[in-house]
């Protein structure tokens, strides 16, 4: 039976990705890629040449059926996003649970990510953390804020560079300027930066020099001091 495979890709460096998934993509008649043009860079530097189709937020919806429908009939799918493991914060839900719902099989290969080395690397307990993505640009963003105040689990977030310094600004304001969290950016790359500081200082210094690259923020669950001062009071 044929199965729609989940194929991780380099979030830098092209070196990371596995022996397994170059075989998978050369073998699979179909890659479903979120940006075509990005993935033709991948797949060029591999001499891999399978047929790219463009899958993405704005037509996910429009195309499950159809490629659920191909995959039924016996032809192996691969999904990969623009870098990491489809799924995280990149299209690939809809096709995974369409998949599941009408009995095809489906396999997530182990691979690159952008939020594991950025949490291991941060030195933030990551025995137990909460994984929210990209927060609410607009709407429900305040409340989201409002209620990770209280968490206690290192708390990971992807962010634009162009609304860093301003994420970080509604952090400080909710979680309370001494919180500590690191800024990871352009993870396995050649200019790879970790910012550690409290939230305040991560502010002066990005205001100060500026942001570039692909950002990750890692931080700090409620302390447990303030914990304990909340209940004493």
């Amino acid at each position: 039976m044929a199965k729609l495979y989940l194929i991780p890709t380099p979030v830098g460096n092209l070196e990371d990705i596995t022996l397994r998934a170059l075989r998978l993509l050369k073998e699979v008649p179909l890659i479903l890629a979120e940006d075509t043009r990005t993935s033709a860079k991948l797949l060029k530097h591999y001499e891999i040449g399978t047929p790219l189709l463009s899958h993405h937020k704005f037509n996910e919806h429009q195309q499950v059926s159809r490629i659920a429908e191909r995959i039924a009939k016996g032809e192996d799918v691969a999904l990969i996003s623009d870098a990491g493991t489809p799924g995280i914060s990149d299209p690939g839900f809809l096709l995974v649970r369409t998949c599941i719902e009408q009995g095809i099989e489906t396999e997530c290969l182990p691979g690159a990510t952008a939020f594991v080395p950025a949490l291991v690397n941060s030195g933030f307990p990551c025995d137990r953390f909460c994984f929210e993505g990209f927060l609410p640009q607009k709407k429900g963003r305040q409340k989201k804020l409002i209620a990770l105040a209280e968490e206690e689990r290192t708390m990971i977030f992807y962010e634009s560079p162009f609304r860093l310094v301003k994420a970080l600004e509604q952090m400080s304001e909710f979680f309370g300027e001494n919180r500590r969290a690191c800024v990871a950016r352009e993870i396995s790359k050649l200019f790879e930066d970790f910012q550690r500081g409290t939230l305040k200082e991560l502010i002066t210094h990005f205001t100060e020099v500026g942001v570039k690259g692909e950002i990750v923020i890692i931080v700090e669950g409620k302390p447990k001091r303030e914990i304990e001062e909340e209940e004493t009071e």
